[in-house]
């Protein structure tokens, strides 16, 4: 590479500056203060580890977004991990032994081996939380009230929050008894919104008009709160299993309207993220200030099987750097203290009580006077002046 070059960074990859990295860790440690405060505790997941237990379990992309190394001690192959998620399951399922329910959260680079957007990092900081052990629909009310008040928190406004529920499409896939190449093939279609493809695979394929007519019904359910009451509606003589599975999301969204009455609500009822792990609902928050979820989680009961426990469990997560991007608080930003380079017991002392307090002390190294852009650059407003034996704090 030529030497003028070296700075050059992969597409995707980006260094943080000062600013930037500052606003970013009062971002994470004020939700990871929030997730504490709702007794969420924070784990620490290795970034790299074999790719037999990195990826079990997980969706097929994940697995495509994974990048994979050798590991020069065992042989064995290695991934990086491009989730947490499936870490956290494994801490709860082979680690913590709980037998009531565990809330845990986690803040902490990801790698993927292609962005998943454009513009979008491929080095994302994934700030979560995972709530393992308990079935009812509470725990998805929880983490749904959690994930709003996440993002109110940080001052993103315009939010509505999108409802799926992946069990309805299942239920009604299992009902129309589809072959293993044609539920593929519905499923891309449904992901896609490509109605037409959707009717000619549901009529050549599906022979009960019941079931027929109703899966192409839930495919084009997406809109404001109308959609729950028309879809309650549509599938009120739908088989049992997929009229519990609807009643399941009513339930939910009637729990959190209670809890946070002012929340946007909005329904996807053919949303099928994650649809290989996901086992019931689905939920993404959004924003018109941005093109993609801001924030996504959701049930996923039997991630824990392949570490020996299944346990039920659902959660959500989201990048800090986006929310970084869309946050309109206002991160108060101090400036600092110049100080002398001078050995004085009392300077120092000053020094310290000042930092213990929180305030930015900078020492003057050449202790010479400082103008300028140099002044500028150390973002200092006051500096320590002694003023008849004593040393004080004095306006720049």
């Amino acid at each position: 590479m030529d030497d003028t070059k070296r700075w050059l960074l992969p597409d995707g990859v980006e260094e943080i500056l000062p600013a930037e990295a500052g606003k970013l860790e009062l971002i994470r440690r004020t939700l990871l203060d929030l997730y504490k405060s709702w007794g969420y505790q924070l784990v620490i997941t290795p970034l790299i580890e074999y790719l037999d237990s990195l990826i079990v379990g997980s969706s097929h992309d994940l697995e495509l977004q994974t990048f994979k190394i050798i590991d020069q001690l065992s042989g064995r192959m290695m991934g990086i991990r491009a989730d947490v998620t499936p870490q956290v399951a494994r801490i709860d399922s082979h680690r913590l032994d709980k037998e009531g329910p565990a809330r845990l959260c986690y803040s902490d680079n990801v790698l993927h081996t292609k962005p998943r957007g454009i513009l979008t990092s491929r080095v994302p900081i994934r700030i979560g939380a995972e709530l393992f052990g308990h079935k009812g629909i509470n725990c998805d009310v929880e983490l749904i009230c959690l994930m709003n008040e996440s993002l109110s928190k940080l001052g993103i406004n315009d939010i509505y929050i999108v409802l799926g529920h992946v069990g309805i499409f299942r239920k009604l896939v299992d009902e129309a008894r589809l072959e293993k190449s044609a539920e593929d093939n519905l499923f891309e279609a449904v992901q896609r919104k490509a109605f037409d493809e959707i009717d000619d695979i549901v009529n050549s394929f599906v022979p009960d008009k019941n079931v027929r007519e109703m899966l192409r019904s839930l495919t084009r359910l997406s809109g404001d709160e109308s959609i729950l009451a028309k879809a309650l509606d549509i599938f009120e003589s739908a088989p049992p299993n997929v009229r519990a599975e609807l009643k399941e999301l009513s339930e939910i969204t009637r729990k959190v309207k209670e809890r946070v009455p002012q929340v946007n609500l909005c329904f996807d009822l053919c949303e099928l993220r994650g649809y290989e792990y996901h086992t019931g609902i689905v939920f993404a928050a959004y924003s018109s200030n941005y093109g993609r979820a801001i924030a996504k989680g959701g049930r996923y009961d039997h991630i824990g099987e392949v570490f020996g426990r299944a346990r039920p469990a659902s959660g959500f997560d989201s990048d800090l750097k986006v929310l970084a991007k869309l946050s309109s608080s206002i991160f108060e930003k101090t400036g600092g203290v110049l100080a002398p380079d001078i050995i004085d017991e009392s300077l120092q002392k000053l020094i310290e009580n000042l930092r213990e307090s929180g305030e930015i002390v900078i020492t003057n190294l050449s202790n010479e006077k400082l103008t300028g852009k140099v002044l500028e650059e150390l973002d200092c407003d006051r500096h320590l002046v002694n003023e008849d034996g004593a040393w004080v704090v004095r306006p720049l």
